[in-house]
């Protein structure tokens, strides 16, 4: 694996991702943004924050399956969500949870959240991009 997660004394412990990711592989993988589009591109949980960010996680692991890439492979994930206030953190985690249960993986790369006005279009709630290393 040419990924190592680390939280460096001195920084918080988070619950849901590691502070420092540590990539010693030779191949960069860049995911385009996902979005909660199926394999039809049929927008899932139209209104359902979780539902989407579900989808998004699986279509993540989706496109890193296709160039053979694991979650154990992500150096970095960051999540766009339309209109973000704190208080749609539960549903956001709610979703990560789902994703992680069935994809029997956990997702910790260092990540960040970006609060963001709109995306490609109106039905789309969250994307998530990743950038993953292989050896």
């Amino acid at each position: 694996m040419a990924i190592t997660l680390t939280d460096p004394a001195g920084l918080p412990e988070i619950d849901v991702y590691r502070q420092v990711s540590v990539g010693t592989g030779s191949k960069l993988v860049f995911l385009a943004g996902q979005v909660a589009w199926d394999a039809d591109g049929v927008t899932v949980g139209e209104g359902d924050l979780a539902a989407q960010v579900e989808q998004c996680y699986r279509n993540v692991a989706t496109a890193l399956a296709g160039v053979g890439a694991t979650f154990d492979d992500v150096a970095k994930l960051t999540v766009h969500v339309v209109d973000w206030t704190p208080e749609k953190m539960p549903r956001l985690l709610d979703g990560i949870a789902r994703a992680a249960a069935a994809l029997g993986v956990t997702p910790a790369a260092p990540a960040t959240l970006l609060g963001v006005a709109a995306l490609d279009i109106p039905a789309h709630l969250v994307e998530v991009e990743a950038v993953a290393i292989l050896d």
